[in-house]
C-alpha cells in the first residue's frame, strides 16, 4: 500500500515509518524542511517531501493516490486561549479537520489519527481539550461526506509515549544530572506510559484492517506509576539517583509560569500541569485486536537511559 505518515519525522513516527517499510509499504513523508527527514531517506521505499501540511493545496496534493493516511502531529505547548490556545487549535484541531476532508475528497481507504489518552471536551488542560476537539472535527467530516466514506477513521490513544530518543524520561534523567534534588508539583499523578514499539505494533494491525473502521483504542503500558516514581527512576536508571520533592501546585504553576516567559520550548508549562490534575491511565488492557502484549517500561529504560562509557 501507499501510505502518508504526516508527522512521520518525529520520535513516534519514525518507528512507524520503519515498521510499515518492513512490512513492504511505500511511504511518503512530508516535512516543513527536507534535512528533518535525513535519516529516513536511507529506507529505500520512504520519499521526504518538503511542504507545509497546513495548506490545503498542498495537502490534497499529498493525500491523492495513497491508500492509507497516517497523523501522528501533535504538540505539548500552545500559547493560552479558551477553550485551548491557538497553536493547539492549528495542530490538534484544525489539520485533523483538513486532513479528514482531503481523506474523503480522495476516498482515501483508511485514516488512522493518533490522539491522546484522557481526551474530553471537559478536560482540565488545552492539550486534552483540543485533542478531543480533534477527534470530533474527524467524525463532523466524514459524517458530512456520507458517500466518500463508510467510518474509514480508526483513532489510538496512547497514554505518555517511552522508547529511545523520547523527550519524558530523557528529560526527567537530564534534569537528574544538574539538580541534588528534583522538585516536582504533579508528582503524585498517576500514568501508564507506553512503549513506542507498541504504539506501532498498534497500527500495524489496525492498518487494512476493516474491523478497526470507527472504532477507537486506547494504549497503555503493563504498569500504572506516579510522576514521581518515573522521574525517581529515570534519574536511577541513567546512573543519578535523585529524591523527588512533591511541590505544592501553587508553586508548581508560578515556576511552569517563569519557564514559558523564557525563550525557547519551555521545560514544563501550566497547561502541562493541567494535565497532571486526572490520572493518565486505562482502566482496561490494550484490546486483543492490536497484538500487543505491552512492553515494561523496566525492560526497555534503563537501557538507552544507561550512561555512555568513556574509554
Amino acid at each position: 500500500m501507499r501510505v502518508l505518515v504526516i508527522g512521520g519525522t518525529g520520535f513516534v513516527g519514525r518507528c512507524v515509518v520503519s515498521r510499515l517499510v518492513s512490512a513492504g509499504h511505500v511511504v511518503h513523508v512530508p516535512t516543513r524542511r527536507l534535512t528533518h527527514g535525513r535519516e529516513l531517506q536511507v529506507h529505500p521505499t520512504v520519499t521526504v517531501l518538503q511542504g507545509d501540511v497546513h495548506d490545503e493545496v498542498t495537502l490534497n496534493g499529498l493525500v491523492a493516490g495513497c491508500d492509507v493516511v497516517i497523523n501522528l502531529v501533535g504538540i505539548l505547548h500552545s500559547s493560552t486561549g479558551q477553550p485551548y490556545g491557538a497553536d493547539f487549535a492549528r495542530a490538534h484541531v484544525q489539520l485533523p479537520g483538513k486532513i479528514a476532508q482531503a481523506c474523503c475528497l480522495h476516498q482515501v481507504k483508511q485514516f488512522i489519527h493518533i490522539s491522546a489518552l484522557g481526551v474530553s471536551a471537559d478536560g482540565p488542560s488545552g492539550y486534552l481539550r483540543s485533542k478531543a476537539a480533534g477527534e470530533q472535527a474527524i467524525r463532523e467530516v466524514f459524517a458530512a461526506n456520507p458517500a466518500n466514506s463508510s467510518e474509514t477513521f480508526t483513532f489510538l490513544r496512547p497514554s505518555v509515549i517511552f522508547g529511545p530518543g523520547d523527550q519524558f524520561m530523557n528529560m526527567f534523567a537530564s534534569l537528574a544530572r544538574f539538580f541534588p534534588v528534583l522538585p516536582m508539583a504533579g508528582a503524585s499523578a498517576r500514568m501508564q506510559p507506553v512503549y513506542v514499539g507498541d504504539v506501532a505494533t498498534a497500527v500495524m494491525h489496525v492498518l487494512g484492517n476493516p474491523r478497526a473502521a470507527g472504532q477507537t483504542y486506547e494504549l497503555a503500558g503493563p504498569r500504572v506509576y506516579t510522576l514521581g516514581e518515573l522521574v525517581e527512576l529515570a534519574a536511577l536508571w541513567s546512573g543519578h539517583p535523585r529524591k523527588v520533592i512533591d511541590m505544592p501546585m501553587s508553586i508548581g504553576r508560578m515556576q511552569a509560569f517563569m519557564f514559558e516567559c523564557m525563550p525557547g520550548v519551555p521545560l514544563m508549562s501550566r497547561d502541562n500541569l493541567d494535565s497532571l490534575s486526572v490520572d493518565n491511565v486505562s482502566p482496561l488492557p490494550i484490546d486483543p485486536e492490536l497484538g500487543v502484549v505491552p512492553t515494561p517500561l523496566e525492560s526497555v529504560a534503563p537501557v538507552y537511559l544507561m550512561p555512555t562509557k568513556v574509554g
